[in-house]
Parts: C-alpha cells; structure tokens; sequence
C-alpha cells in the first residue's frame, strides 16, 4: 500500500505545477462553458453568448502562449488543455443539439472522437507513463468547430453551415486517425526521440525524462 502510494505522489510530482496562470486558463474554460451552454438552451442574447465564447476562444490562445512565454509548460497543461477542448466543445454542440440546429450524428462524431483519444491518453499514461499531446490537426479542428458553431448561431444560410459541418467532421477524423497512427508507435515502443514527432514538433514526453526538469 505504501509503495502504491509513493508510486501515485511520484507521478503527480512529475506532473509539474498544477497552479500555473496556463492551466488556470485552461480551467477557466471550462467553467465558461456553463453560462454559454445556459443561454443557448435558453434563447439567450446572442451577443452575450458570443462574448462568453469568444473570451473562451481567447484562453485557449493565451494559456499556450504564456506558457511558453513564463516558461511554465507542464504535463498538467498539457492535460488540462485539451480536456477543457472537449468538454467546452461537446457541451456546446450538445446544447445546440437540443436546440435544433445541429444534427445528432455530427454530435455523435465529436463525443466518440473524444471518448476514444481520453482512453488513449489514459492507457499510454498508465502503461508507458506517457503523456500525448494534442496534434495541430486537431487544434484547426477545434477551430474549425468554432466556426461550424458559430454558423449555427447566427443561422447563417444552409449551405454555408453544411460546408462548413463537412469541414469539419473530415478534420475531427484526420486528425484522430493521426492520434491512432501516433499512439501505436508509442506503444509498440517506436517511441518520439526527443520528444519529437515526424514534423519536429513536440508531441509526446516521458515523465521520467523530464523529471529533473521539474521543480
């Protein structure tokens, strides 16, 4: 029981900082996506609700970049990040789900991506104490997804809003099959060099090398 113990407070340890400005952001997100979703279920002023996400869409930038900036990264963020992604993103779709203007099935096609991605992270965690981040496919998805929601707010013209739900189910799929062909390099043990993926960009960290790093 001890050694469970020691074994659950060393990988919290090297996690990093959970208070950090960036992942307060990121949290911040999260609680943002309640008034946003109350006020979509429930007609509200269209102006406050793109206000709410826009300061939404804002965290999401900023967190990143004082990160970088405070030289605050840590495996929290990267976390917290893309977690506070999906849950800000499946709620709102949701709401507007019940609202009638976005179909079921494109809520279906976000929710199961995100599901599938959740277990992922939390089975390379578990087995290869490896932490996956997201990849830049699926950050212009959310983006994208941004612009899709932003449609169907505004009930813009049908055929806009169906390009544009198109575009963005096609960029939810690349990118999860991008997070399937990196997770099963990771686990067959072709582990990233450096923390590196093929584009050179940094995508996946083992927590023991990292370990010293982290204060």
């Amino acid at each position: 029981m001890s050694n469970l113990q020691n074994e659950e407070e060393s990988s919290y340890k090297m996690l990093g900082r959970f208070w950090t400005i960036p992942n307060m952001l990121s949290i911040a997100r999260i609680f943002l996506t309640i008034p946003i979703t109350y006020l979509i279920l429930t007609d509200g002023s269209i102006v406050w609700i793109l206000s709410l996400i826009a300061l939404a869409v804002c965290t999401d930038w900023f967190d990143g970049v004082v990160a970088r900036w405070s030289k605050s990264v840590s495996e929290w963020g990267k976390v917290l990040d893309p977690l506070a992604d999906k849950i800000s993103a499946s709620s709102v779709v949701l709401a507007l789900v019940i609202q009638n203007k976005i179909p079921l099935w494109f809520l279906l096609v976000i929710v199961t991506r995100d599901i599938l991605i959740l277990i992922g992270g939390a089975v390379a965690a578990h087995k290869l104490r490896v932490v996956l981040m997201s990849n830049l496919w699926g950050k212009v998805a959310v983006f994208m997804l941004s612009v899709t929601v932003l449609w169907a707010l505004l009930e813009a013209d049908r055929p806009l809003f169906q390009i544009s739900m198109w575009i963005t189910t096609v960029l939810f799929v690349f990118s999860f099959v991008l997070y399937v062909i990196r997770f099963i390099d990771v686990m067959s043990g072709n582990s990233l060099k450096n923390g590196e993926d093929e584009t050179g960009a940094s995508s996946s960290y083992q927590f023991d090398a990292i370990e010293t790093e982290l204060k």
